[in-house]
Order: C-alpha cells, then sequence, then structure tokens
C-alpha cells in the first residue's frame, strides 16, 4: 500500500469537524559552510562547477581513502552553537550514519548522533505569532559531510554529481518537546521567522552564506498536528529541502491543513518524507521516514575524537560579533522603529551600510528612510547586493547633507541618487554638473510670484483664493516650482506667496 493510500485509512474514534488543532513544528536546518576545501579533503566546496570535476578518491569515498578533519569547519560549528547559546561538547566525535542513496557514495553518511554533537541544548529567540517573543529550544548543533545530488534527467534516467559530496554541512535541530521554559514553533508564521532569524545568524557570524537558492541553507520542517490540549504529539512528516522563506511559510501552511483535513476525514497520518511542489503549492509524498535505529549508527573509525579546552572556547566566544539581536536593540536605541530595526537587520550587508552612512553625522530617521526606500528600490529592480552597489555610505551622507542645507529639494534629491546609484558619481558632482541647485534667493522667486499671478489665464484660481478658498495656495505653488523648474525652495515659495496674495486681498 503506498504512503498516499494509507493516508485514507479510518482512524477510530473519528474526530468532530469542528475539533480545533493545533500544529508542531520542528526545524531541521542544514547550511554549508563556508571553508574553501571540503570536510575530509583538499577538494573545492566552492558552489557549482561541471559535473564531477571537484571530488577526489576521498569524498568519492574509494577503498583505501582516509579522511582528515578540515579545523576551520568545526571552529565554524563551534562558533554557531556558542551564538545559539549552546552547552559545548568539551569531547566530540564523529559517527557512520548508514543508509543507502545513490547521492552518497560510501553508502553511509558521517555525521554527529545525539550527544557528541558539538553544540547541544542552546535557544534561539522568535517574534510569536501573538505577540511578545518565543525562545526556541535548540536540541543539537552538529557537524557532517554533504551528500552528492542526484540530476533527473529525462525519462527514467538520473545522473549524479559528487562536487557536493563532502562539503562540510552544520545541522541545526530544534527541539520537538521542549525543555521546560522553552517554546514550541506552532504556526507558518513563526517557522518562517524561526529560519529568518536563523539565517541572520548565520550570515553575521560569517560561516554561512545564506543562499537558499543555491542549497547553501535548506530547511526541513518536521509537523505534527494534534487536537488543541492533547498530551500526545502525534504523527510527524517531513517536508524535504526547502530553499526560501517563501517556501517554508506556504510548505508548512500546506502541510498543516492537509494533516488536519486528513484526520477530520477520520484517516491517519503515516510518518514519511515529503516533497515541496512550488508551482502547485502542495506535498507529496516521497518516500517512508527512517526510524533512528534504522541508521544503524556507530563511531567512525577513521577519525580521531577531539576536544575542546576552555580557553579555545572563551578565545571564540570573544571573537563573536554583535548578533541581529543586540544590533536591532542598538538602532532601536538610535531612534530606528521596530518595524524597521528588524528589516534592517534581516541582511547583514544593510545593516552594515545604515550603520556607516549614521556615523557621518547624519539624520537616523532620515538615513532610514532612504536605505529602505528609494536605495532598496533600486537594488531591487537591478538585482544588486547592496556590497555591490555604486552609492557608498559617506555618498549618502553627503546627499543627505545638501537637502538639509537646502543646496537642494528632496524631491531633487531622488534624481540625483538615481543617477548616483548609476555613475558611482558624487552627489555634489551631479548637482554641480546640472546646475540643480536649489534656488534660496527670495527677491528672484518674489518675481516669478509676482508674474505669475498677474497672468489672465490665472485670475479665475486668484478670485477663488481671495474669495476665502485657502485651498487654491497649493496651485500656485504648482505652477511656482514649474516655473523654476522643481528648483525653487517650496518653504520660501510657500511664504511669499502667502504674503502676495494678502496683497491682493
Amino acid at each position: 500500500m503506498s504512503s498516499e493510500s494509507a493516508l485514507s485509512e479510518k482512524a477510530t474514534p473519528r474526530e468532530s469537524a469542528n475539533t480545533p488543532y493545533e500544529a508542531i513544528i520542528g526545524m531541521e536546518v542544514h547550511a554549508e559552510l563556508l571553508t574553501n576545501s571540503k570536510l575530509f579533503c583538499g577538494c573545492s566546496a566552492e558552489f557549482g562547477g561541471e559535473p564531477n570535476t571537484r571530488c577526489c578518491p576521498v569524498c568519492l569515498g574509494l577503498p583505501g581513502a582516509l579522511p582528515v578533519i578540515n579545523e576551520r569547519a568545526v571552529e565554524f560549528v563551534l562558533k554557531a552553537a556558542l551564538a545559539l547559546n549552546c552547552q559545548i561538547s568539551r569531547d566530540t566525535y564523529f559517527h557512520r550514519k548508514n543508509y543507502f542513496y545513490p547521492d552518497l557514495p560510501k553508502a553511509y553518511q558521517v555525521s554527529q548522533y545525539g550527544d557528541s554533537a558539538i553544540g547541544i541544548y542552546g535557544w534561539i529567540e522568535i517574534d510569536g505569532e501573538n505577540g511578545g517573543s518565543k525562545k526556541i529550544g535548540i536540541r543539537r548543533v552538529h557537524l557532517e559531510e554533504d551528500t552528492g545530488k542526484l540530476i533527473h534527467a529525462t525519462g527514467t534516467t538520473s545522473e549524479v554529481d559528487y562536487n557536493r559530496s563532502s562539503v562540510p554541512l552544520m545541522e541545526i535541530v530544534t527541539e520537538h518537546h521542549p525543555r521546560p521554559g522553552f517554546d514550541q514553533i506552532k504556526t507558518a508564521g513563526e517557522a518562517r521567522d524561526y529560519i529568518t532569524k536563523l539565517r541572520a545568524i548565520l550570515t553575521y557570524l560569517g560561516v554561512c552564506d545564506g543562499k537558499m537558492e543555491e542549497g547553501s541553507l535548506r530547511c526541513e520542517p518536521n509537523i505534527s498536528v494534534r487536537p488543541v490540549g492533547s498530551e500526545d504529539y502525534g504523527t510527524k512528516t517531513e517536508i524535504k529541502n526547502l530553499n526560501s522563506f517563501r517556501a517554508v511559510s506556504r510548505g508548512v501552511e500546506y502541510e498543516v491543513e492537509r494533516q488536519i483535513d486528513v484526520l477530520r476525514n477520520g484517516g491517519r497520518i503515516v510518518q514519511e518524507t515529503r516533497r515541496w511542489d512550488e508551482e502547485s503549492a502542495t506535498t507529496a509524498s516521497m518516500r517512508s521516514k527512517e526510524m533512528e535505529q534504522e541508521y544503524r549508527y556507530f563511531p567512525e573509525p577513521d577519525l580521531l575524537p577531539f576536544h575542546f579546552d576552555d580557553e579555545q572556547i572563551e578565545q571564540l566566544r570573544a571573537s563573536l560579533p554583535e548578533m541581529p539581536l543586540a544590533r536591532r536593540q542598538r538602532f532601536v536605541d538610535m531612534g530606528v522603529s521596530e518595524t524597521d530595526a528588524e528589516t534592517l537587520i534581516e541582511d547583514k550587508a544593510v545593516s552594515e551600510f545604515f550603520d556607516a552612512a549614521v556615523s557621518h553625522a547624519v539624520d537616523v530617521r532620515t538615513v532610514t528612510n532612504w536605505v529602505l526606500g528609494d536605495f532598496m528600490k533600486l537594488l531591487n529592480q537591478h538585482g544588486v547586493p547592496i556590497n555591490q552597489s555604486k552609492v557608498t555610505p559617506g555618498a549618502l551622507a553627503e546627499l543627505i547633507g545638501l537637502i538639509e542645507d537646502k543646496t537642494i529639494s528632496g524631491k531633487l534629491a531622488k534624481g540625483v541618487f538615481e543617477e548616483m546609484f548609476n555613475s558611482g558619481k558624487s552627489p555634489r558632482e551631479i548637482v554641480e554638473a546640472s546646475g540643480q541647485t536649489q534656488i534660496s534667493d527670495t527677491d528672484f522667486i518674489r518675481e516669478e510670484i509676482v508674474r505669475i499671478l498677474s497672468e489672465p489665464r490665472n485670475q479665475p484660481q486668484l478670485q477663488k483664493y481671495l474669495a476665502g478658498n485657502d485651498k487654491v495656495l497649493g496651485f500656485f505653488v504648482g505652477q511656482t516650482m514649474q516655473a523654476t523648474s522643481g528648483r525653487a525652495n517650496p518653504q520660501i515659495v510657500n511664504e511669499l506667496l502667502k504674503e502676495e496674495m494678502e496683497k491682493l486681498r
């Protein structure tokens, strides 16, 4: 019987259609580490490349090839474990995780099992769906080797690319049954917030690039549902390799609703691994889920255990950079709104650009508006990361200074900024070359206003103002700005218009 047909089997007793359910969501996240070489050999760990050109006897698991541990990968996992508030296992070692799959050349994966993980019993703080924060328990942070990659060709043929085989991989697993004082992920929104915040931590540490579209950060939620108030955790299913925040949110949401629907219709959930189909926005069965004992874990005989002493741990702890939550709070203390601070810290490069621009002693809120407004719009339109943009923090600060000293208006500044983005020129250079400086000469502006007020075509509007319709003032402001090519100081225009129009009452 297939997994799908098993779902239609009747459960006893049948749940009421009105039974309220809640989801319990565990998260398994795999992060490829930013090392130059693979975990046990000197082959390149870089993404891509012609298939099967970045592999050797060690990562292909050929007889007689012996692994040598990549110390940099161990250090990266240790840093991540510290940043995730984990207890550090002073003595740790590798296991062989045995299973048969075409992309696993040795028929086992070198991994860490149970309390042999480098980090255990940590936590991460997320935003709760109903407000406030939730402290999500992390069961373990461990190091393992990545598998190869199956490429499904035409018909029933599949090919294997082993370039990714043995790339260092960090796995971070939350607790499905939380410890006292810790919370569970219960909604698709919380699952998305978890992976968003975890990605930020890893990229701030510099241990993973977080490029979900390239598979360097992959999320595998484990989902079960149960009647509200039940102590039973239910049967869980796993969604394999979700590679975007959107896929995490939509995949979890769909799977929760699917399981509830199955139970309300008298079916039962089977433990299985499912895949996410982005086009149809549905999950589909891949294979039955292995039980832990089926992997037949045993210690890896070709790698020695390793030991962390207190000095090593404290040196690495002291080297940790400012973490996203601490940076968010610092931005809020500077005067940034909670919402904007959250957006700024999602991308380390964006938060660093903001920090650098503010250091030039310009207004914090003005910098926030420019970075999250016009700048992000142009970056998204052109598909350019902020740290590859031609606009520097100093140039943005200079542009804001030109607005504040009334050299240019805010409206003109938008055009200047777009030219800065395209050319990399300084704002002052652009303004001086185009003659776009703001006009603040009161005599010149007054002459233009008198001329405009005297024009026959404007008399109907003028009479409305003289009759008490003050809203007509905006019409004359527009006329004056048009006459000066948008360069007149708007504040001076408003003041002089009122003076001249009052003379005519």
